[in-house]
């Protein structure tokens, strides 16, 4: 790729902002791409001795469907991954994890975005009670690993997101090849 690239910002929102890229190839063509970027977002598998997830079932507008996925958001500005993981899991869930690692990252939809997925696994969860921002709709429910990995294998649960962490978390407990 040219180094010479311009970026034109077309719209710059509380979530994400648009970018207009354009630039000349090795061989003089005018090349022009749309960017979404994203400030990063982190993914949390809250997991309750070993044996099951707290999942949620969240009213997504954009596909207009109650969807079945780990709590999960946006990095406010300047916060850390490990510190955006543990708010959204107690905001989303009303947990609260004396533990939180990291488990990997991944980049949703690099076709298009440079969003960067965080993931956490959250574990010793205890109750603290949810606080969801406005305009959320979000309903918590304990699932069995078991049931939850049957749940990707069917369609029940189609976030990708929470496709990748499940199966993320499943290898890593079972030592899955690097």
């Amino acid at each position: 790729m040219n180094k010479a690239m311009h970026a034109e910002t077309v719209y710059d929102g509380h979530l994400f902002k648009v970018q207009v890229l354009s630039w000349t190839d090795e061989q003089g063509r005018a090349i022009r791409r749309e960017v979404v970027r994203h400030p990063g977002a982190v993914l949390v598998v809250p997991v309750l001795a070993g044996k099951s997830v707290i999942m949620i079932r969240n009213q997504r507008v954009a596909v207009d469907e109650q969807l079945w996925e780990f709590p999960a958001g946006k990095l406010e500005p300047n916060e850390q991954p490990h510190d955006a993981a543990m708010r959204e899991l107690e905001e989303e869930t009303g947990y609260r994890a004396a533990h939180m690692r990291k488990l990997g990252e991944f980049y949703t939809s690099p076709g298009f975005t440079n969003e960067l997925m965080r993931v956490f696994v959250a574990e010793e969860l205890t109750f603290a009670g949810q606080r969801l921002e406005a305009g959320e709709e979000i309903e918590v429910e304990i699932v069995d690993l078991e049931n939850a990995l049957a749940m990707v294998y069917d369609g029940r649960i189609r976030d990708g997101k929470t496709v990748a962490g499940l199966l993320m978390w499943q290898c890593q407990k079972e030592a899955c090849p690097a």
